[in-house]
Parts: C-alpha cells; structure tokens; sequence
C-alpha cells in the first residue's frame, strides 16, 4: 500500500477514491494534519495509473463522469459487501484474530517469532538453563570457572547446523529481556507486516538476525542471545523508510527515535553491562541501510 498524494477536501478525496474502486483499483482515504485527506492504493501495480488519475482530477474535478462513476462504486462495494459477508461465515478471517492488538494489526509472522521467543523462554527457565538450549547458540561451550571455551571456527555450523545462525534472537535472559524485546517485536514488526507483508519481515528478520549474531559472536563469544539485534535493525529500517520515503506507510514519532537512540548509548555504559553491544549496532547498522537504499527507487 502506497501514498498517491493528498487532497483538501473530504468530498473531493472520497469521489477520486470512489472513481479509482470503480476502475478496479483498491485505496483508502485518511486524514493527516495538516496536509489534508491522503489517498493510499493497495497495489503497487497500479500506483502509476492510480497517479495518473489523481492528477486528471485536480484538472477538471467537475467533470461529470466522476458523480457516474461514483455511483457504480456504490454498487461495487454492495456487492462486495455481501461476498465478504458469506465468506466470513464459513471461514473465520485471521484478521479478528490478529487486528485489534495494534493499529496495523498484530501479524502472524510476527506472532509465531513472539510465540517462538516465549516457548524457549519457559524451556530454558529465561535463560537459566543452558544444557536444553545448547542446540540454538551459535556454537557449543562449555564453562571452566570464570571462563567459557568453545571452538571460534563453528564447527557446529560448518557440519549442517545452520540454524544456529539464527536461534540465538529466541534466547533471553530474565523477564525485563523478553518483555521489551517482544513489545518493541510486536509494534516495528507489525507495522513491517502490515504495510509490506510478511515476506518483507521475514527477510529482514533473516538478514538482520545472522548479520546481528556474527558481529555479537566475533565480539564477544557465544553465549549471548536476545532479539535486540533484529530489534535495532526494523527500527533503522522504518526510521530511515520513513524519512525518505513517506509514501512506505511506515513511521516512527521523533520521540520514539531518540528513546531508542538514548538506550542504544546507554548499553555502552557501565550502568548496563553484559549487553549484546556489537548486535546492537550491527544490526542498526544493517537496517539504516537496508532501509536508506530501499528508498532510492521511490523518491
């Protein structure tokens, strides 16, 4: 779903928004101050077309195929009203399910990442038993006093475990550790979701997450663990959608930015030691990024 452009006035965006369903090209109407009533299309297929109508409308708005036009829409969306209305008594629709937990709705991606992180949680008793978990860190260890020794190489990795290059975003440590990681999870992955669709995330979530996971074992050895990393890398990748390309549907609030840029600092600090600094910026780092260069081709 993609920003079209704006319009002043309510009627005026309801009528293009009833002309463009009647050509068979899906949108929404909202209000955003103080620009005015947006105009969003749902496929970016025919953004294009969708443009192109808009602008022929600021020409000649009083053009009388458009109060026709508008009246077929009406007959359109009754239509389409009562399949939906069929349809959702015999197949209750997923979004019941997952809509009502956020404004863009609580994806089921997201879900089952949330839903994974909480299940090895309570396996591990939040981290404090390692032995049934050894399977999701990057590699092996084992503890001879105050030290850890494992094998730098992955030798765990290099004979078929690659899973190991993701799992460790599903371990936490504590209940402050999970809680915020999933919250956080639940609102930047969401969004992602709900704007982009699930495949977007689960990119992003994969990229993000071994890139994130490297950078925290080259640093800092393997027994670490947490969602921060991929965390830190969706909200590089929304903060930098959102700057440069409004018309993504993502968003941050400059509030939200410099709490999580505060919290970034602050985890280099004495005052919160054994953070997973080097996923932290690794996977920030990755998502400016990503986020920055995705951009390019919708200014």
């Amino acid at each position: 779903m993609r920003l079209i452009g704006y319009l002043a006035d309510e009627a005026a965006a309801r009528t293009v928004g009833d002309y463009l369903y009647a050509r068979g090209i899906e949108n929404q109407i909202e209000f955003h101050k103080p620009e005015g009533w947006a105009l969003w299309v749902n496929d970016e297929d025919k953004i294009a077309e969708a443009a192109s109508l808009l602008e022929a409308f600021r020409q000649n708005p009083v053009d009388p195929k458009y109060r026709s036009e508008g009246k077929r829409a009406a007959e359109l969306r009754e239509k389409h009203e009562k399949g939906e209305a069929a349809y959702r008594k015999k197949v209750h629709d997923r979004r019941q399910l997952f809509r009502p937990l956020t404004a863009y709705g609580f994806g089921p991606l997201t879900f089952v990442l949330i839903a994974i992180s909480v299940g090895v949680a309570i396996f591990s008793r939040l981290g404090t038993a390692h032995e049934p978990i050894m399977s999701l860190f990057m590699t092996d260890y084992t503890v001879e006093g105050n030290f850890l020794r494992w094998n730098p190489t992955l030798p765990e990795i290099r004979h078929g475990e690659v899973w190991r290059l993701l799992t460790p975003i599903f371990i936490h440590f504590g209940p402050l550790h999970i809680v915020f990681n999933m919250l956080w999870l639940m609102d930047l992955g969401s969004m992602i979701e709900g704007r982009q669709g699930w495949i977007r995330l689960a990119l992003l979530v994969l990229v993000i997450g071994v890139a994130s996971n490297l950078a925290q074992f080259y640093y800092g050895g393997p027994s670490f663990g947490g969602m921060s990393g991929v965390v830190y890398g969706l909200f590089g990748y929304i903060w930098m959608r959102a700057k440069f390309d409004p018309g993504s549907g993502l968003y941050l609030h400059s509030a939200t930015v410099t709490m999580m840029m505060i919290w970034f600092v602050a985890c280099f600090t004495p005052l919160l030691p054994n953070m997973a600094n080097a996923a932290h910026a690794g996977g920030l780092v990755l998502g400016v990024a990503w986020g920055w260069l995705s951009s390019l081709r919708h200014r």
